[in-house]
């Protein structure tokens, strides 16, 4: 897949094209379908297939301090769109000037111009352009008048439920990651780099990995998790109990997610990390002392093996 930032970056003699467009975090099920059937479509009619996205995240741009958890960071965005057989993916600097471009003129510089769209796939709720002004009406028309087709990709939705990075973020912020999972197709996912703690899990018999995590990362409410750690260059994830909040029990203050990876003995400081979040195991607890706090860790741990068998 060739990686392209920015719509000029389009090499001179660039032929027609299958374009879809949208902010994609989470690549959840409907995403998955909309990018899919671009995909589908561009080897139907023997072009290129493009994935237009774009960063930062356009609500942060418009609305600065409104920029909402991210779902998937953009490397990880990037694998997965790859993964479903795209040739391009052209990542948008999304600028205050850009913000401001009007509708009829991004489709005429993004689209048309640069992209020699044929198609445009998007998504039923797509909107575009300054003040989010033009819809998929309005992209129909100027499809119409430079030559090109759009098709419109209904919302995936299972027993009543649409699927959205809004409706996913709203589970993970409430610790329901089987629901999240249900909607992305794959266990909601948080990356950190492994920095240095309080040491006491190590001191209780439970060394923890604690992950420094992106600031706007879609962190999972407070509680104790089953989770897969992902270590880049190891195929095989590890088992992990995972903890999330303020350690109650010590009166800590600064939330943390930590992970006592199970059967294993080494040293992670400094390594990037993936979590990959499979079951809720419970809610944080302040313990009296130490003997109790010792023990439901234990069963932490067994649950944990469990839920991940």
């Amino acid at each position: 897949m060739q990686r392209w930032r920015g719509y000029d970056a389009a090499p001179g003699g660039w032929g027609r094209s299958v374009v879809t467009i949208g902010v994609f975090d989470g690549m959840h099920k409907g995403h998955q379908a909309t990018i899919g059937h671009a995909v589908a479509r561009a080897r139907e009619l023997g072009v290129q297939s493009v994935v237009v996205t774009f960063d930062p995240h356009p609500a942060e741009v418009v609305r600065p301090g409104s920029h909402p958890a991210v779902l998937t960071e953009p490397a990880r965005k990037a694998e997965l769109i790859e993964a479903l057989g795209v040739d391009v993916l052209c990542v948008v600097p999304f600028t205050p000037e850009f913000s401001r471009l009007p509708a009829e003129a991004f489709v005429h510089d993004v689209l048309v111009e640069h992209l020699h769209a044929a198609l445009v796939v998007v998504g039923d709720n797509f909107r575009f352009g300054h003040r989010a002004a033009g819809d998929v009406a309005l992209l129909e028309r100027l499809g119409r008048t430079f030559g090109f087709a759009v098709e419109g990709a209904p919302l995936v939705a299972e027993a009543g439920t649409v699927f959205s990075s809004t409706y996913i973020r709203s589970c993970v912020d409430a610790g329901d990651v089987r629901a999240a999972a249900a909607a992305l197709g794959r266990p909601h996912r948080l990356e950190g780099v492994v920095v240095r703690g309080d040491q006491r899990g190590r001191e209780l018999g439970f060394p923890t990995a604690n992950l420094l995590c992106h600031r706007y990362a879609a962190v999972p409410a407070d509680g104790i998790y089953a989770a897969w750690m992902v270590r880049r260059g190891q195929r095989k994830p590890l088992a992990a109990a995972v903890s999330i909040g303020t350690n109650p029990t010590f009166s800590g203050r600064e939330r943390r997610v930590e992970a006592y990876v199970l059967d294993f003995d080494g040293d992670l400081y400094g390594e990037r990390l993936a979590l990959d979040f499979v079951a809720h195991l419970r809610g944080q607890v302040r313990f009296d002392s130490i003997e109790p706090l010792v023990a439901q860790i234990t069963e932490d741990v067994a649950q944990t093996r469990r839920a991940l068998a």
